[in-house]
């Protein structure tokens, strides 16, 4: 579970122990202290980093050299596991020595601030427990906002030049995230895990891998070739080289893998809590990979979430919170979907380094989980499973409904970017027309049609509005997934259909026409017009047409243009696809 806040500790934390002074800078183990930058001196801004593995990590210390604890600045602390407080110093001045972790009064992690970096403690051996712990609180920190509020960025890298997300921002104290010495990082959703294991690995000092792999077929998941290890570049062009050649080298074949297949850059992990942390991606069966950042608790005004990240082809990243209509499972022969963790790499005695093997994984390598459970499980089977894991006490049917209905104005708003992003594309290249690849093409393509076209985004869409739909349905086939409340089946479905005609009117999205004027579509609208959005995603339509307005109406009268006649010919041959939500084999 996830807490999120920003505070100031009190002043008098520990004041009054200058005998602690002298007390000796130690640490279990199970709590770890790390410092960024790694150059750093008095006067600079500090952020310290406490991550444990074992629970809260308790009373935060800052200590001068007279013994006595000062205000430890700005402290912001996400629940786990792993457990994490982020603490910013800034301009930290000279009399501040070193941060203490105290449990019961107990030291159990310590850190001295100003020591020599070339003798940094935290100079890595390997991706062992510690640094996969930190990487998952470096992801939920990257990604940290109310759960409530939409989080969406024009693509990776405002993320990462932001100070206050990125607690590893200039960690070599080198300047080396300013404007200019970095290439700007711009990763598709199959390459986001790739490119944030990379930086984090830059930035800790650590081997990274990848693999080329093959699409797979409609009967065999993709296969991969020998890894490529590489030592991360301290400098940020040997980084922009690295990041380069991982986006040339991944696509959504990565991802897919089958589940027990050694040969990948990805494993699976068990379906608890513990296992599915912060960095976890999951893959669905057609291509989409996701990045999990934050698990929110249930509350008594809402349920518990469970919130990813994704990158789509125009490169926007944005959040998503898991439920069927973003987080496709299917049990088929042609990918292993699913919850999985990126392969660590051990090094040997002798300094070289390789990714693990799946009999290392099972022997807990780098903290790993190994667990085949996702392979046999139906779809049914697997998204119980996990809703049981954000909803532990349970869902009311219309706690569950208005989550749906939220989760799917989410990926609506998210389109409205998306078809902006392409109407803006459009305007800065007048009379272009983006050429329609043919069949399965269109879901795997590079250019103009992959950045601005939205066929695998309005896939998942329709499959998403299936979803809400089916919702009563459910409740007959599934009770026992419910709080009935001493309510039949029957009588909660009735109930569930009557708050769907009233929400669904209620809640609305805009979008902007081809005049620049606002239009409003309330989702009662939109899910009347599924069968026109299963043809709506090329983006030589016009704004209207792409929202699936009827020719004639008042709505199209601002209509501009069309996609060339052969290519809306070919839509209609293909629109089983989404109609049945049935993806071509490849």
């Amino acid at each position: 579970m996830v807490l999120a806040s920003l505070l100031v500790l009190p002043a008098c934390l520990g004041m009054g122990r200058a005998a602690a002074a002298e007390e000796p800078c130690r640490a279990d183990g199970e709590v770890v202290v790390w410092r960024f930058p790694r150059r750093a001196g008095p006067g600079d801004t500090v952020r310290l980093v406490v991550v444990s593995e074992t629970g809260p990590p308790g009373d935060l210390v800052v200590r001068g050299g007279d013994g006595n604890s000062r205000p430890p600045g700005l402290v912001t602390r996400h629940g786990g596991p792993p457990w994490s407080v982020v603490v910013t110093l800034p301009q930290a001045p000279s009399g501040l020595t070193r941060l203490e972790v105290r449990r019961d009064g107990a030291m159990v992690a310590c850190r001295v601030l100003w020591e020599d970096a070339e003798q940094d403690p935290q100079e890595p051996r390997g991706w062992d427990r510690a640094h996969e712990a930190l990487y998952a609180a470096w992801i939920e920190h990257l990604f940290a906002a109310p759960p409530g509020e939409p989080l969406a960025f024009a693509s990776l890298d405002p993320v990462l030049r932001d100070r206050d997300r990125n607690f590893l921002h200039d960690a070599w104290g080198l300047g080396e995230d300013e404007e200019g010495r970095r290439a700007p990082l711009v990763p598709d959703c199959a390459d986001l895990p790739y490119v944030l294991r990379a930086y984090f690995a830059w930035k800790l000092g650590l081997p990274m891998a990848y693999r080329q792999c093959s699409r797979g077929s409609a009967t065999a998941p993709p296969r991969c070739g020998a890894p490529t290890v590489v030592e991360v570049p301290r400098d940020a062009r040997g980084f922009d080289a690295l990041a380069r050649r991982i986006a040339d080298a991944v696509h959504s074949g990565n991802g897919r893998t089958a589940l027990d297949d050694e040969a990948t850059d990805f494993y699976p992990v068990p379906l608890d809590r513990a296992a599915l942390r912060p960095g976890t991606v999951f893959a669905d069966p057609y291509g989409h990979t996701l990045v999990l950042v934050q698990w929110v608790p249930p509350s008594a005004e809402q349920g518990g979430m469970l919130l990813a990240v994704d990158a789509q082809p125009d490169n926007t990243v944005s959040r998503k919170r898991f439920w069927e209509g973003t987080f496709l499972f299917a049990a088929t022969p042609s990918a292993g979907p699913g919850f999985k963790a990126m392969r660590p790499l051990l090094r040997a005695a002798d300094g070289s380094v390789r990714q693990a093997s799946n009999t290392d994984l099972r022997l807990g390598a780098g903290a790993a989980r190994f667990d085949l459970q996702q392979a046999e499980m139906l779809p049914d089977a697997f998204y119980a499973r996990v809703t049981a894991l954000i909803h532990p006490e349970g869902l009311s049917p219309e706690a569950a409904y208005e989550a749906m209905l939220d989760a799917l104005i989410e990926q609506l708003e998210a389109r409205v970017r998306s078809v902006e992003n392409g109407e803006a594309w459009i305007r800065a290249h007048p009379g272009v027309v983006v050429s329609m690849p043919t069949g399965a093409a269109i879901f795997e393509t590079t250019g103009p049609w992959e950045d601005y076209a939205t066929p695998s985004r309005d896939f998942r869409l329709l499959i998403a509005m299936r979803v809400l739909l089916d919702l009563p349905e459910r409740i007959d086939r599934h009770p026992q997934l419910f709080r009935l409340e001493g309510r039949s089946p029957k009588q909660a479905r009735a109930a569930i259909e009557r708050l769907h005609a009233l929400r669904t009117a209620e809640r609305s999205i805009t979008y902007r026409r081809s005049d620049g004027s606002p239009w409003v579509l309330s989702v009662a609208e939109l899910l009347a017009r599924r069968e026109r959005l299963e043809v709506a995603y090329h983006p030589n339509d016009c704004v209207e047409a792409r929202w699936g307005a009827a020719e004639g109406s008042p709505e199209y009268a601002t209509c501009q243009r069309r996609a060339p006649a052969g290519d809306r010919r070919r839509m209609e041959a293909q629109r089983a696809w989404f109609r049945e939500g049935r993806r071509p084999s490849r």
